[in-house]
């Protein structure tokens, strides 16, 4: 047996040690795959608290959704499912997806999260360089769907929970109605060089003097952009007196103050002749009275937000199926249906479909290009603001091209079977067809006096 000298029992230590330093590093001494996985990716993974992904996304994705325990299979998992750029590391998807963040057009929001992005930014560019620079890692056996990491939403679900596409929506359903709080809750719209804003200045000028400033301050509800008015909605709600209800009421959205209140009569008159205060508990009253009626197209608009709204950030949506079209932009062009046919009940709710006229086809276009809804008024009439649907190619709807002069085919539908009340967003189907008429139409023009008009007794089933 051979005994080694003290000296070289030190040169082999020496030599054992180097090599396994070598195992956790590289020759050059940067750290290795593993090493970067360990200290920067799974800190993320273990993390209780949410990616910097909250700050495009309400719900439906996390970026620790996308780590896996090994750091072999995040990276095979990740490669697969196209995320890595092996030959371009630095222009990874899933770097340009973290990244996104910078593009946020609430700079409040940015500031937030800068540090949580830079930092998962940080991580994954070091460790994903690292890993496109190791043969075995680039070239290891692909995993199955089942064994990759991912969000369970699909895709179509997380898109549908960014707060752009949020936003996109609470433009259309409720900003745009936002004319009917003029100018209580809506300041920044008045011009005072405007002569037909005359009475809305000096309406906002006398509450202004007679109500305290913290009230009125409460009362500008419609700030100066969507994104604003939003933000302030949500703060709004989450500051709530108790008894009152949230302007946004995610537990039961149609009972949203936003919505609820345009719904309101006036307040109880006092013996005096003044009113008493409106009330934000229920029953609810509303000094500047009835600004919206139940059914009506306004109404449909804020609740399909509303709902919308409140599912997205409870993380409801699981299927693309579950998710509502919410493909709708409102218009200032009207439609109404004079001498409403006797069989419809006042107030029972109406939706009118416009269709187009194909030319080569020779026949109408099977799916319409707008509609209304609103409820047989005591004068027997149906009036609503039209919604123009967005294209197939599901890209925002151009009101100015998609109504102009023509042919169109005018469908009515009557909500006799109530479905509306258990569902306010709903499109009436087939079953609830009344009739339909032809309408030529020269020109669109915007405003309720210019309202196209259908003789109720026009409506034939054909």
């Amino acid at each position: 047996m051979v005994k080694l000298s003290r000296g070289c029992c030190a040169v082999l230590l020496t030599m054992l040690v180097a090599f396994s330093s070598g195992i956790a590093e590289d020759r050059s001494g940067q750290p290795t795959p593993l090493e970067l996985f360990n200290q920067r990716i799974m800190p993320i993974f273990r993390s209780p608290q949410p990616s910097s992904c909250v700050q495009c996304h309400l719900a439906a994705v996390d970026l620790k959704q996308y780590i896996l325990p090994s750091h072999e299979k995040t990276f095979a998992s990740l490669r697969d499912q196209g995320l890595i750029d092996l030959e371009h590391p630095e222009k990874s998807k899933v770097l340009t997806l973290i990244r996104m963040g910078d593009k946020d057009l609430d700079e409040g929001a940015k500031l937030i999260h800068e540090k949580t992005r830079l930092a998962e930014y940080q991580a994954f560019a070091s460790w994903i360089e690292a890993c496109c620079n190791d043969p075995k890692l680039r070239d290891a056996p692909g995993l199955t769907a089942q064994e990759r990491a991912r969000p369970e939403r699909p895709d179509e679900v997380i898109r549908h929970a960014r707060k752009s596409r949020v936003v996109d929506s609470f433009v259309r359903n409720v900003w745009s109605q936002r004319m009917r709080c003029f100018p209580c809750h809506t300041p920044h719209e008045i011009d005072p060089s405007n002569p037909q804003h005359q009475a809305a200045v000096k309406t906002h000028r006398e509450f202004s003097e007679k109500l305290d400033a913290a009230l009125v301050a409460r009362m500008d509800i419609f700030r100066e952009t969507p994104e604003a008015t939003l933000a302030y909605l949500i703060d709004r709600s989450r500051d709530v007196k108790a008894g009152e209800l949230p302007l946004i009421n995610l537990e039961e959205p149609r009972d949203s103050l936003i919505l609820l209140k345009p719904m309101s009569k006036l307040p109880v008159k006092k013996a005096d002749g003044t009113f008493e205060p409106a009330s934000s508990a229920l029953p609810i009253s509303h000094m500047g009275g009835l600004k919206m009626h139940k059914d009506d197209q306004s109404y449909k608009s804020f609740v399909a937000w509303l709902e919308d709204y409140a599912n997205v950030v409870g993380n409801r949506y699981a299927a693309v199926d579950d998710l509502p079209a919410d493909n709708w932009v409102a218009s200032n062009r009207f439609l109404q249906i004079a001498g409403a046919p006797e069989s419809w009940p006042i107030e029972i709710p109406v939706q009118l479909f416009v269709h187009t006229w194909d030319e080569k086809a020779a026949s109408w276009q099977r799916d319409p290009i707008a509609f209304t809804q609103g409820t047989v008024t005591p004068r027997r009439m149906v009036n609503g603001s039209l919604f123009v649907f967005a294209s197939p190619a599901n890209e925002p709807a151009d009101r100015e091209h998609q109504l102009v002069g023509g042919r169109y085919l005018i469908k009515a539908y009557v909500d006799f079977r109530h479905r509306l009340e258990d569902d306010p967003t709903l499109l009436l189907g087939e079953e609830d067809f009344y009739g339909q008429t032809d309408l030529h139409r020269t020109t669109w023009r915007d405003g309720f006096k210019a309202a196209a008009s259908v003789p109720g007794n026009k409506l034939l089933k054909q």
